[in-house]
């Protein structure tokens, strides 16, 4: 006789005419969150979207076209800590070239600081450094090396400048750094310094360690034409034919998220009124031919900043402006208060203004979580979907499904930071890090979630934050230990598929789930599944299920009899070829699960402390195609059971003890 003790516990609350009893064996735990009355409405499966439908806004858009980067791993002087930058660039868009003067104010760390070292590019010309007006020592080397020799040491603490003037041709790597183009036949030059291209124009610490507290930008350029920077523009001024324009900048910046871009831009201004009661510019410098299409993106785009500005915290840079300077390249950059668009879509806008809050306000403090930057800017421009175009929110979560499980491996963490193709994989760290965060959404409920997140975005304001900073206001929002959420789903790789058997017994519903994952390195994904029970008549109900091992059994009672299951309808988890299917083949009662499964050399019976003692069985498995492969006695040689013999596929374990009572339970040879 299959016969053991059971261990319930009980859930009992009235909802309407409705007493709801939910019950479930030990260590499962089900929620019924939600009765609705009347049939759900799914979409139709969406067609694989092209990578441009689903990369317009980030840098993986470019990548064919990418140059690739040199000096990938430079040397960052942690000897002293920067404080200001004044700029003085000298370009004309239609020569390939740049003139300039970078005047660091910085504080020595230590006691006897006496050598600096700066990345600059030595196929740039450095003409002088001088320290107090006067010349100092300085020599280039290798490819990005500027030392500069100070004529005494300085104490720690202690604030000094110097100034560093140079000329020449800059090189172009990374996804451009410096780029002359045209745009309808007129010059363009701008810049895109991210991830290592800052060097390639200007005396930085191309690291991401220090930021400058504020900077200068004055651009001169031949008058015809006009010049973008971070910041607010204080004056134009001119200087026989050119124009010299003062950007200035007071908040902290990254050296990769400092930028110009100059050509005869026609400029336009939205005022939005934020939050906090500021009317705040948005300001845009865009290509003259492109104007109208411009202004209705800017346009749509004021609601979305207002939204981002109430979701999260108050837009951070609102004393000085946001805006968008057009460039020729494949997408967008998120330069600090302006981002470069080539276009003015819903998508691409909304990606780069979520970086004002995620990569620029708080910037990723190593290449490694630059997920914190590209997962954050695609799952907050999703949520403007789900706000603002509900009937696009469902087809979003669905592309980005099919694109993270084109491949069954990949990490959200980026274990080669020296390749940028690998950094900007469009596929992990943008759409499967923003679908990290879509299911700690679901995980933790939206109260905790945006809660921890504007924890978060306030302790490391204008400050670098690494993954330990997030997932710390994570737990402490919600008082779970996400060590192996994120062991799982941002160190481990791939993602789990699942199987879901159920079977209904008047208002008792039963439901089996086995998971398989696509890659060894997570062995189950830890999550709570959302699932949907119909009932003929129109009636359902919304079920959270705690699955915290394989082949986990959930029995509960419904106020209604269970005609169909659904399965994460409304995509709230990282999965691929899940498979639901009515199986009364198995005594949801029995509390035995197989472990591992799938399995490799071996698979367990766990029978628990439910079961009698004294219970005997056969057990025999089946392959898929019904023909017998093996058999044997329970607990006779304990409960393991070998598998070496068998090939890898789909297989049933049949168990019957001595009355003759049979269940029957799946499971996968790998």
């Amino acid at each position: 006789m299959l016969s053991f003790k059971r261990s319930l516990s009980k859930i009992s609350f009235s909802l309407g005419s409705f007493k709801l009893s939910l019950r479930t064996f030990r260590m499962n735990k089900v929620f019924l969150v939600l009765i609705v009355f009347g049939l759900g409405h799914f979409p139709a499966a969406a067609q694989s979207p092209t990578p441009d439908d689903l990369f317009p806004c980030n840098k993986a858009a470019a990548m064919a076209n990418m140059l690739q980067s040199r000096g990938l791993t430079t040397f960052e002087d942690l000897s002293f800590d920067l404080q200001y930058y004044r700029f003085e660039w000298t370009v004309d868009p239609a020569v390939y070239a740049i003139t300039g003067k970078a005047t660091p104010y910085f504080k020595a760390v230590d006691n006897g600081l006496a050598i600096m070292e700066f990345n600059l590019s030595t196929q740039l010309t450095v003409d002088a450094v001088k320290y107090h007006g006067s010349d100092i020592v300085f020599t280039q080397s290798g490819d990005y090396g500027l030392t500069v020799n100070l004529p005494a040491p300085l104490n720690a603490g202690t604030l000094d400048s110097l100034s560093i003037a140079y000329h020449g041709v800059p090189p172009s790597g990374g996804f451009g750094s410096f780029i002359k183009s045209d745009h309808n036949g007129t010059p363009v030059l701008w810049t895109l310094s991210e991830p290592f291209g800052a060097q390639d124009w200007w005396p930085c610490k191309n690291g991401l360690t220090d930021k400058a507290d504020s900077i200068d930008v004055l651009v001169t350029t031949p008058a015809i034409y006009r010049a973008a920077s971070n910041g607010v523009l204080l004056a134009e001024t001119i200087s026989g034919a050119n124009t010299i324009y003062h950007w200035k900048h007071r908040y902290a910046i990254a050296p990769y998220l400092i930028a110009i871009a100059v050509t005869d831009y026609a400029q336009f201004t939205h005022i939005v009124p934020l939050g906090n009661g500021i009317p705040m510019p948005m300001l845009n410098y865009v290509y003259p031919e492109n104007l109208e299409d411009a202004k209705i993106g800017t346009a749509n785009l004021v609601q979305v900043l207002q939204f981002y500005d109430s979701l999260l915290v108050t837009y951070p840079f609102y004393t000085e402006k946001y805006g968008h300077a057009q460039f020729g390249w494949g997408g967008g950059m998120e330069h600090q208060t302006m981002s470069f668009v080539i276009k003015y879509t819903w998508e691409l806008l909304g990606h780069e203004l979520a970086h004002q809050w995620f990569g620029d306000m708080v910037t990723c403090g190593s290449w490694e979580d630059i997920w914190l930057n590209e997962g954050f800017a695609t799952f907050i421009e999703g949520l403007t979907r789900e706000r603002f175009k509900p009937d696009e929110w469902w087809t979003w979560r669905s592309e980005r499904l099919t694109n993270i499980t084109s491949d069954p491996g990949g990490s959200v963490w980026v274990d080669d930071t020296t390749k940028v193709s690998r950094i900007f994989n469009g596929r992990l760290s943008y759409n499967k890090g923003a679908y990290l965060l879509h299911m700690l959404r679901w995980k933790l409920g939206d109260d905790v979630f945006f809660g921890a997140l504007r924890s978060y975005l306030n302790d490391r304001r204008f400050q670098f934050a690494r993954t330990a900073h997030l997932k710390a206001h994570l737990e402490q929002a919600s008082g779970e230990d996400l060590t192996a959420y994120f062991k799982d789903w941002f160190y481990g790789q791939g993602f789990p598929s699942y199987n879901v058997s159920w079977h209904g017994s008047g208002d008792s519903i039963f439901i089996k789930v086995l998971q398989k994952t696509s890659h060894e390195s997570v062995d189950f994904f830890e999550m709570p599944l959302p699932v949907t029970v119909y009932g003929k008549d129109g009636q359902s109900a919304s079920l959270r299920l705690d699955h915290t091992f394989n082949g986990q059994v959930f029995e509960m009672e419904l106020p209604f009899k269970a005609d169909s299951v659904a399965f994460d309808p409304d995509l709230w988890l990282l999965s691929s070829g899940n498979v639901v299917i009515k199986d009364n083949s198995f005594n949801a009662f029995q509390p035995v699960f197989l472990s591992p499964n799938p399995a490799r050399e071996e698979i367990r019976v766990e029978i628990n402390d439910l079961l009698y003692s004294d219970t005997r069985f056969d057990w025999t498995i089946y392959d898929m195609a019904g023909r017998l492969v093996k058999t044997g006695k329970f607990p006779d040689g304990g409960y393991t059971i070998s598998l070496r013999s068998l090939p890898a596929g789909g297989y049933q374990l049949e168990m019957m003890d001595e009355t003759g009572k049979k269940a029957v339970f799946p499971f996968e040879k790998i």
